[in-house]
């Protein structure tokens, strides 16, 4: 038997914002990053409908890019002293991340942030709040996810926290809320949702309707995120990108990841490399190595037209060129010195990363290794 993981209500469409004021409840906190949510009227707009739902609310604002423990710890004793009934994530995924276990904090004062760094450690919650998750972002997909990736900056790890505990309450889908978003950022997003496409469908749990959300993702990244990209102002293709990056969180919330994402994670931790960026990067030379193993990737190949693996890998080298990301490590400023310094240090915590554990293929240390390199060099590699 399998149990399919899904946010209880999801609402999407552009204009679904609105939804907030059929909302029930007393106080509702809503945690944000920098200021792009309040530019754009968008908390505003929130606090708006909040009210005509009667709801009280409060602005917890400027989480980090890759959000620490540290902002985690200051989100949960704002959400002790205002006692609200609901928390909203709204902005990107560090916004919605840091929210999740914001809520954590709020509601176990005393959890082990290292305890839950092991898989399915997140205590009970729902006893004080429930979750609302609002992406301005199309690619994460965390607005369906039981995971938020959190780093700690003393030993520049990223850590996924994973359990079915932090999955929504609702989502609210709503492409108009990213309209806005800069270009290379639609670039790097939409690309993590086609890596989960990607991994979700080919990991080692084999799941049907997983499956089907894969590859129907894949289908309206490979259509929309050039266009999306390119005229941002277009909300058709905004929002099929937010359904994209929806269909491939919920995709992997059932099937989970590869070593495409361990790899990014201590990469992402270690150097700022934005996590899209980073698995554009990885995702082809892993396609490569896994369809060593794996027979599933010309199920992908056929959904753009294609037919083998390494079509499949050409074809994301070339929508990766298309919308400007980088397609090798270096090029991030990154000195081979420093690279090699670190290589032995990040290949050992991509090979701890629960991501790595989905694979289908088994990786050793040493073909992550030459991974890594592989791809700090930009090389194609056939493994």
């Amino acid at each position: 038997m399998s149990k399919l993981f899904i946010a209880s209500e999801v609402f999407h469409g552009t204009g679904s914002l609105e939804e907030l004021k059929n909302i029930s409840g007393q106080k509702a906190i809503l945690v944000t990053g920098g200021s792009s949510m309040r530019k754009s009227g968008t908390i505003d707009r929130a606090i708006t409908y909040l009210k005509a739902a009667g709801i009280e609310s409060e602005v917890f604002e400027g989480v980090e890019e890759d959000p620490s423990s540290a902002t985690c710890f200051k989100g949960a004793q704002a959400m002790r002293n205002f006692e609200p009934d609901w928390i909203i994530g709204l902005g990107g995924c560090s916004a919605i991340d840091a929210a999740k276990m914001m809520w954590v904090f709020y509601e176990h004062p005393d959890a082990d942030f290292d305890a839950m760094t092991k898989p399915f450690s997140v205590p009970g919650l729902r006893n004080k709040a429930k979750f609302i998750a609002i992406p301005s972002t199309s690619g994460t997909g965390t607005e369906t996810t039981g995971l938020a990736v959190i780093t700690d900056r003393e030993k520049g790890v990223k850590y996924p926290i994973v359990s079915y505990e932090l999955t929504p309450d609702i989502a609210i889908v709503d492409g108009e809320i990213c309209a806005t978003m800069p270009a290379h950022v639609t670039s790097n997003t939409g690309l993590d949702a086609l890596t989960h496409c990607v991994e979700a469908y080919v990991s080692n749990i084999e799941d049907n309707y997983a499956d089907a959300l894969a590859k129907g993702g894949l289908g309206i990244v490979f259509e929309n995120l050039k266009e999306a990209v390119n005229n941002p102002e277009n909300l058709k293709a905004r929002q099929n990108m937010h359904d994209a990056s929806f269909m491939g969180g919920l995709a992997f919330n059932n099937a989970w990841l590869g070593i495409v994402h361990s790899l990014s994670h201590q990469v992402g931790a270690l150097y700022g490399i934005p996590h899209g960026a980073s698995n554009a990067i990885f995702l082809p030379n892993v396609i490569r190595y896994n369809a060593k193993v794996s027979d599933r990737f010309p199920d992908l190949a056929k959904v753009i037209g294609k037919e083998t693996a390494e079509d499949l890998a050409v074809a994301v080298e070339t929508l990766r060129s298309e919308v400007n990301n980088p397609a090798a490590i270096k090029e991030f400023g990154i000195s081979q010195e420093d690279w090699n310094k670190n290589l032995d240090y990040i290949t050992n915590n991509a090979f701890l990363d629960p991501c790595t554990s989905f694979n289908p293929r088994k990786p050793t240390l040493e073909e992550l290794k030459d991974i890594y390199n592989a791809c700090y060099n930009g090389e194609v590699v056939n493994f």
